[in-house]
């Protein structure tokens, strides 16, 4: 396993978490600084989300995003969805995705979450086996979702 730090994102890690995401969908149009700053801001100000991040020296190798979503059911108890899980190409197999998963799943422990959930739409068995092995259970329940047309 590589050295790497493994802590929440701040403020100043836009630009580098830009450039990770590349690897993630790197077909995706690059996001306006504006339009992006202005997302990360409320993403960093809304309480509900946290962004994870494993730096190795000053570069940030893998991350994902935890939402902690508040629940009227299950006595009250929250959930949490953890999205936009991401490792540079270069630092893959190394054990940072499992760690970055691991400290999602720990923050989501101690907010008193009943469950977390990820989905992912990959249809490798190397992926699907990778999110078993950081103890997620492929065939609990069905996940659906509605999509909306990308605009150009």
């Amino acid at each position: 396993m590589t050295e790497a730090i493994v802590r929440t994102a701040a403020d100043h890690d836009l630009p580098q978490l830009l450039n990770l995401y590349r690897h993630l969908h790197p077909h995706d149009p690059e996001l306006e600084t504006a339009a992006a700053e202005r997302v990360w801001s409320n993403l960093l100000a809304s309480g509900f989300t946290t962004v994870i991040v494993a730096q190795a020296a000053e570069l940030l190798v893998s991350s994902c995003t935890l939402a902690i979503v508040p629940n009227l059911s299950r006595g009250g108890r929250s959930y949490g969805v953890i999205e936009n899980v991401v490792t540079h190409a270069s630092h893959r197999r190394l054990g940072l995705g499992r760690r970055v998963l691991a400290h999602a799943v720990d923050i989501a422990s101690r907010a008193d979450c009943y469950k977390v959930l990820l989905a992912t739409g990959s249809k490798r068995e190397t992926t699907l086996r990778f999110y078993e092995g950081a103890g997620f259970e492929r065939g609990g329940k069905t996940y659906f979702e509605i999509r909306r047309p990308t605009q150009a």
